[in-house]
């Protein structure tokens, strides 16, 4: 059997905030029953889940920004539990920070959406890193953005250990006897460290599938690091073949220092499309977007490029960069900085540009058979496991990429026409976690 493609969609359209809402087919103001059908359509084409970023902030910082381009949409959880209701194998990702949560509440939720979906559920995992999302929470027990990575690899540990405080057989429930549960086989953590303090045990039973599906993003050495340790997906900017072969390589050959394996741990790149029955139609589409698209660009976006808050340092596209000694070591300004020095460059523009086009999306127009043949390719080369795929435009996007590109993936074999079981880990391929309680007494 061929190696198989893996697919997932969000159900926001990232290019609404830039101009697109104004096309004609984008439904602006979402209800529950635009998202079932979405959802029911994503499952209909045997996609393996549904990707739903988030961010505690809005997408707009300016008057003009809210006048022009900003955007709103629903809390990750909420939704993706009322969407499990009205679907059967589609896995349900949601984001929730590590910086802004405290474990004990994210690994309720996830277990929750774990237990209502029958086993489908996922965490996307971040650290929210940026400034703007500070300034709606007090930060008196918030880690400074240098210490982050860190205080989010404990978060998780944390989660996992609460997931593992019931064991699978802990709960009899013997009428007869009385015996609800096995209190050998119900743990307390008793953690305590400079940021968590967390007894247990969870007050939800182990979920359906051990734990959640871990999704993490990110690129960096450190990143690779963590992602091997724990993670199930790794999602990222990658546009280059020979550049995602690397970073594909380099995540694999850290899995055994974990005790884990080549497979345990699947690499789902970002993806764009813009989708034509001809290539003509494909590009005139793109054209269509790109004149929709001409607005300034927003400064959390210009912020997010060059990994510097732009408001707070007062810059513009056409301002200079400033030194790199302007922010602590390890942050991520002073990466863009040493590679804008080595390609010669000086203003905010000509970075973003540069990291634009070195780090963003994978992005393809044409037709199914080109688009296929693309992905088809980087599924065989080992570039990547399957894809992320970010819609500009709802549902016209989603449409696509179910009616259009997936049956073309399935004709050449590389992509599911069944799934393979009821939880997101079977289809996946993603073996079920052992108990790490498991054998020990409580």
């Amino acid at each position: 059997m061929k190696k198989q493609l893996r697919l997932a969609t969000t159900l926001i359209a990232p290019g609404a905030t830039s101009g697109l809402w104004r096309h004609p087919s984008h439904q602006v103001g979402l209800k529950l029953s635009d998202y079932v059908r979405m959802a029911r359509h994503a499952e209909a084409g045997k996609l393996d889940f549904l990707f739903q970023p988030d961010q505690y902030r809005t997408a707009g910082t300016t008057p003009d920004e809210f006048r022009h381009h900003a955007q709103v949409g629903m809390e990750p959880v909420t939704l993706l539990s009322a969407l499990a209701a009205v679907t059967e194998h589609i896995g349900l990702a949601a984001t929730l920070s590590t910086t802004y949560h405290e474990p004990y509440h994210v690994a309720r939720m996830m277990a929750s959406l774990d237990h209502l979906s029958g086993g489908r559920a996922s965490w996307n995992i971040v650290h929210s890193r940026g400034d703007h999302e500070a300034h709606n929470f007090s930060m008196a027990h918030r880690p400074p953005p240098e210490e982050r990575s860190a205080q989010g690899t404990e978060f998780v540990d944390i989660v996992k250990r609460l997931w593992d405080s019931w064991e699978d057989e802990a709960i009899l429930a013997d009428k007869k006897s009385g015996v609800y549960a096995d209190p050998d086989k119900v743990h307390v953590l008793n953690h305590e460290s400079k940021w968590f303090s967390v007894k247990g045990p969870l007050n939800v039973a182990r979920p359906p599938q051990g734990h959640p599906v871990l999704i993490e993003a990110g690129q960096s050495e450190r990143f690779i690091e963590r992602a091997a340790r724990h993670a199930n997906i790794v999602f990222t900017m990658l546009n280059r073949m020979d550049q995602a072969q690397s970073f594909y390589r380099a995540l694999n050959n850290r899995l055994t220092a974990f005790g884990r394996r080549p497979g345990d741990l699947l690499l789902m790149p970002g993806l764009t499309l813009c989708v034509g029955h001809t290539e003509a139609e494909a590009h005139r589409k793109k054209q269509e977007r790109e004149r929709l698209a001409r607005h300034p660009m927003r400064l959390d976006l210009l912020s997010y490029w060059i990994g510097l808050d732009v408001q707070a340092f007062g810059l513009g596209l056409d301002s200079s960069l400033p030194d790199s000694q302007a922010v602590p070591e390890r942050h991520l300004y002073r990466e863009r900085k040493a590679m804008a020095d080595r390609l010669g460059l000086v203003t905010v523009r000509e970075l973003v540009e540069a990291v634009k086009e070195n780090q963003g999306h994978l992005s393809i127009t044409g037709t199914p058979g080109q688009i296929a043949d693309t992905l088809g390719q980087w599924l065989a080369e080992d570039a990547a496991d399957g894809f992320i795929f970010i819609p500009g435009l709802l549902p016209d996007d989603l449409d696509d990429l179910v009616e259009l590109v997936v049956p073309e993936l399935q004709r050449r074999g590389i992509f599911r026409t069944a799934y393979e079981g009821r939880q997101l880990r079977a289809h996946l391929g993603i073996g079920r976690p052992a108990n790490g309680f498991s054998g020990r007494q409580s």
